[in-house]
């Protein structure tokens, strides 16, 4: 997906490739600490670096995959200031909605028995309650109290708004309806509805 966003634009490949593979080096790491300090954008960047070096990248080309990386996140506030950064952005949080976002949304109850289905009486509780910060960019706190439909309502449906490249947010606006329809059929099915 990043290659197909960079399409005519004026980017650096070799920053832009070595970002997209290394990106979520770190990421088994973050998913595994149970305090949620681990900030796999971070700790990735660090791990590239012996790769990077002893790949030959000059240094000028290594911080700019570091800043890549570490700005890749959606949940941070570091915001990506290089078009190869905003990229690798886009593409990553492509994959958050359409029927790969589906997928890897159950796949991500399945690993936090989290709920397949639950919508909060008041969002805005759940939000000061279970988001670090009270803000939706915070980490969830208590994944097991998270589901789909919450992360669409506090992310999903906002981030064809918080893309940078026009091409992404035509894409992500096509996904989004998707999984909205996804959703909403998921719900109608579990009241009985259809």
């Amino acid at each position: 997906m990043c290659l197909r966003l960079a399409e005519n634009e004026n980017v650096d490949w070799e920053v832009l490739k070595a970002s997209v593979l290394l990106h979520d080096i770190a990421g088994i790491k973050e998913q595994d600490d149970p305090t949620g300090k681990t900030d796999h954008s971070l700790l990735g960047a660090q791990i590239a670096l012996p790769i990077l070096i002893n790949l030959g990248f000059s240094d000028q080309k290594i911080k700019h995959i570091q800043d890549c990386i570490t700005t890749h996140r959606y949940r941070t506030d570091s915001k990506p200031a290089t078009r190869e950064a905003q990229i690798l952005f886009d593409a990553d949080k492509l994959e958050t909605v359409g029927a790969i976002g589906t997928a890897r949304a159950f796949v991500w109850v399945g690993r936090n028995n989290a709920h397949i289905f639950r919508k909060p009486n008041n969002l805005e509780n759940y939000i000061k309650e279970n988001y670090e910060g009270g803000k939706i960019n915070g980490r969830i706190k208590d994944k097991t109290q998270h589901s789909p439909q919450i992360n669409f309502e506090t992310k999903e449906k906002f981030l064809a708004d918080k893309l940078y490249t026009e091409r992404a947010k035509e894409i992500c606006r096509e996904r989004i309806e998707y999984y909205r329809n996804f959703l909403d059929r998921l719900e109608k099915e579990i009241k009985g509805e259809i």
